[in-house]
């Protein structure tokens, strides 16, 4: 099953009132194990870029000014996801803001059936506890030392490796490891070889004393048998 992992930054909160998408992250899954494929592009907003969100992803205005809009890149980025689920964390806000641009395009809205909210899967696994994408890294002790800005690959990368032990960790490896270790015990039955089968008929003496040993016995069960 292929699945995108995906993460964006953005100009603020609110595409309806503005705010606009200042780079988009990928991470390609096959079977919830990465693939190794990204997709990763930053993108002029067409506005400038207020302090606050600089502070969080480091984006600025000059950085920016000589990046492609989103309507340049928008084939390249639908290309990439194609039809997969898109597994976000806290989903709503990335949609939003993916659908206003490609709105602005004239491009159709992706559904929000698509989207895999690991914001969602989270809570229900562990109620009351926090749920941002920092505190699931400390849970599953992934190492998110390189994020002291936020970036949406580096976001993204973080997410699939959460996003897998929210799947319950490696448990496609070992399902693989227990499938070939059967496959080499039938293997083994199978290349086993036959052994002439042994006689087992007793002779006149085994009888007799048999009979024998019947003789001491009361209502012997054996005498029943053979009536």
């Amino acid at each position: 099953m292929r699945e995108i992992v995906l993460d964006t930054e953005t100009t603020g909160l609110d595409p309806l009132k503005g705010d606009r998408i200042v780079e988009i992250g990928c991470v390609e899954l096959f079977n919830h194990i990465s693939s190794g494929k990204t997709f990763q592009v930053y993108l002029n907003p067409e506005r400038d870029m207020p302090t606050e969100a600089a502070m969080v992803h480091g984006l600025t205005d000059e950085f920016l000014a000589d990046k492609p809009v989103f309507a340049e890149r928008v084939d390249d980025f639908l290309t990439f996801i194609a039809d997969a689920p898109l597994v976000i964390h806290n989903a709503s806000f990335d949609m939003n803001f993916i659908n206003a641009e490609l709105t602005r395009c004239g491009y159709r809205r992706l559904s929000m059936d698509r989207a895999v909210d690991t914001v969602i899967i989270a809570r229900k696994m562990f109620p009351g506890a926090p749920a941002s994408l920092d505190a699931l890294c400390k849970r599953f002790d992934v190492d998110a030392s390189n994020r002291t800005l936020h970036g949406a690959l580096l976001d993204a990368q973080l997410l699939a490796e959460v996003y897998l032990e929210l799947r319950g960790g490696r448990q496609p490896d070992l399902q693989m490891i227990s499938a070939e270790a059967e496959l080499s015990v039938e293997q083994q039955i199978v290349s086993r070889e036959r052994r002439a089968p042994r006689p087992h008929a007793a002779n006149d003496d085994e009888l007799s004393r048999h009979e024998e040993f019947l003789a001491k016995l009361k209502n012997p069960l054996w005498k029943k048998i053979q009536t």
